[in-house]
């Protein structure tokens, strides 16, 4: 790909909004074979947060999955993962039931999540 190629595409993705002011401009920088402008040196100094870092302690996504105590009707992991995702229990139930369909693989995934998710001691 050549320089004027690489400029045309960074200048693309910065007119969709994919890219900054400042990430543009550093893009555009290493592009050129120079050092980042100054303005941008602190952006790139701060490396965005991990995926695992979400959640107020930092927990990842699995580790504060727990099984629901309200909203269960054999063992109460669907009700959790409805709770902590954007798909209801129902919908979550349903996809277990269709997965039982392919030589028993949602009924095992179920009984591992049962065993191995603990169950919510509170509720919010």
């Amino acid at each position: 790909m050549s320089l004027a190629d690489e400029i045309e595409r960074l200048q693309a993705l910065r007119d969709r909004g994919a890219l900054s002011e400042a990430e543009f401009a550093q893009a555009k920088a290493r592009a050129l074979g120079g050092a980042a402008p100054d303005s941008a040196a602190p952006a790139a100094a701060a490396p965005p947060p991990a995926p695992a870092a979400r959640g107020a302690a930092g927990d990842s996504f699995l580790h504060r999955l727990r099984r629901s105590t309200r909203d269960h009707v054999i063992g109460g992991v669907c009700g959790g993962l409805g709770e902590h995702t954007d798909l209801p229990s129902w919908a979550w139930r349903v996809i277990f039931c269709v997965a039982v369909l392919y030589f028993g693989v949602g009924l095992l995934l179920y009984l591992l999540l049962w065993i191995f998710i603990p169950v919510a001691t509170t509720q919010n």
